[in-house]
């Protein structure tokens, strides 16, 4: 999403949350079952950022759908397909007193800021989507380095498909673009979603205020919520929260509320047809087919494996650089069509398998606790794990008793993969179940070192997955 401030950026949907519709005429056909009808309808809601773009029972007709020339090459009837899905800002329709209340400004004009890589395996039965950070450095084709989305305002959507090929090594088959102020819509027909934040957000730029926790948003919220970089990994976050919105939309689409009732289905699926433009111009309807037997548990998120998250440019701005290898990796793996959710035999760690699991740093939220009297002891730890990949919201605070010698990661039930994946980095520290909710890391006299990362916050431990599917993404009340 976009920063106001900003003026090379767009607004995108989506952070900090860790986390087929399908279109047919106007004529009834015969019922179908229930799970049919879910089967059906699990395309709207994979393909965009409000979600779903899709096709499974054709309540508009595809001429609702608008086109444009990004130079792909036609998609195939059958077998797999990448996808790339671009978010643009076009507030042009937008009366002012409307740009105000959604604190966008008064730029006119179209600017992109979400890509998205789909991919639909060959035997149709998995979608993977990958978030392309905004703030990408790379080479543009023809127009040298520059953040990866420059290349719409340099080339339009061709410039931006031959960038995304180029650095991706896919070859795109179906461009997608989605005007995300219509993503409100979108949200508002379906009577809003649910979301998670594990920390307070307090944005004056999109107007957002959240405290930490679970909340029912409306459009305007969820858009504010999806476009915020008012949190510690800033761009990093706001993809997190980008995926959790995609996936809380498709959890409500495909609700029984929803397939239940004719008329908010149809108003979902209209309202989200009126926000896209295409290209080939088939109207979706062979991606309705290709999409029909996709369920939700096979919709998988992952996010591109960093080297620098900090990087500055010779022009002077803040970027982010891929770690290369890795992320030839996982592409040929999404070309592939590896499950990226299941961890490779090779990357299992040689544990026994009594073992628990740990988990990416990204995906754990912790507090830490000076038990000393050593001042500053609870801030430099903090800072090392934030810089680590964890999600410390709190400022470190203090234990009443200052006698504490030896280091403790204490966590709450159900906590103990996230705490093993704390006491991971923090060597000879003790691990302790207490009566606690989340995980707090006591320090104690032995002033631990907090290892640093091998590579980038954002790369995952060694035999953990490399992705999320939609259904963990969702958040539980």
């Amino acid at each position: 999403m976009r920063d106001p401030s900003e003026e090379d950026a767009g607004v995108i949907v989506g952070g900090d949350a860790y986390g087929g519709v399908r279109l047919a005429g106007a004529r009834r056909r015969p019922r179908r079952s229930a799970r049919a009808r879910r089967r059906n309808a699990v395309i709207a809601g994979l393909l965009s950022t409000a979600v779903l773009v899709g096709t499974g029972v054709v309540w508009a007709t595809p001429r609702q759908i608008g086109t444009v020339d990004a130079g792909v090459a036609e998609s195939a009837p059958r077998g797999a397909e990448n996808i790339l899905l671009v978010g643009v800002d076009k507030r042009d329709d937008l009366t002012r007193k409307k740009q105000n209340e959604l604190k966008l400004g008064r730029e006119a004009g179209q600017r992109t800021d979400t890509m998205m890589v789909i991919r639909l395996s060959e035997d149709h039965s998995r979608i993977t989507v990958v978030s392309l950070p905004r703030d990408t450095w790379t080479t543009i084709p023809g127009e040298g380095e520059h953040k990866i989305n420059a290349a719409y305002q340099l080339g339009g959507p061709k410039l931006t498909v031959q960038t995304v090929q180029q650095v991706t090594g896919l070859k795109i088959n179906r461009y997608i673009e989605v005007n995300v102020l219509g993503f409100i819509d979108v949200v508002d027909s379906l009577g809003g979603v649910t979301v998670c934040t594990p920390v307070a957000i307090n944005d004056p730029k999109t107007g957002l205020e959240l405290d930490a926790g679970t909340h029912e948003l409306q459009g305007a919220q969820a858009l504010g919520y999806a476009r915020t970089r008012a949190t510690a990994r800033s761009d990093l976050d706001r993809i997190d929260r980008q995926q959790q919105v995609i996936s809380a939309l498709m959890n409500r689409a495909l609700s029984a509320d929803t397939l239940a009732n004719p008329a908010k289905l149809a108003s979902f699926v209209n309202t989200t047809l009126r926000t896209i433009k295409v290209d080939p111009d088939d109207g979706l309807l062979g991606l309705a087919s290709q999409l029909r037997d996709v369920k939700l548990d096979n919709v998988q998120f992952a996010d591109v494996p960093l080297a620098d998250v900090d990087y500055r440019t010779p022009t002077g701005e803040s970027a982010v650089l891929w770690d290369k290898q890795k992320a030839r990796e996982l592409f040929r793996a999404i070309e592939a069509d590896q499950d990226l959710v299941k961890p490779s035999p090779k990357a299992s760690p040689s544990k026994s398998p009594s073992t628990p699991p740990t988990l990416p740093p990204d995906q754990v939220t912790l507090k830490v606790l000076n038990g000393t009297l050593i001042t500053g002891l609870g801030a430099r730890t903090r800072n090392a794990l934030i810089q680590y990949g964890f999600k410390v919201p709190e400022e470190a605070g203090n234990t009443a008793r200052k006698d504490h010698k030896k280091t403790v990661v204490r966590y709450g039930p159900g906590q103990e993969a996230a705490a093993r994946t704390v006491a991971a980095v923090i060597p000879k520290s003790d691990l302790r179940q207490v009566d606690i909710e989340g995980i707090e890391v006591v320090l104690g006299t032995d002033q631990p070192k907090v290892a640093k990362p091998k590579s980038s916050p954002s790369a995952k431990p060694t035999g953990t997955p490399l992705a999320q599917t939609a259904t963990q993404n969702i958040c539980k009340k």
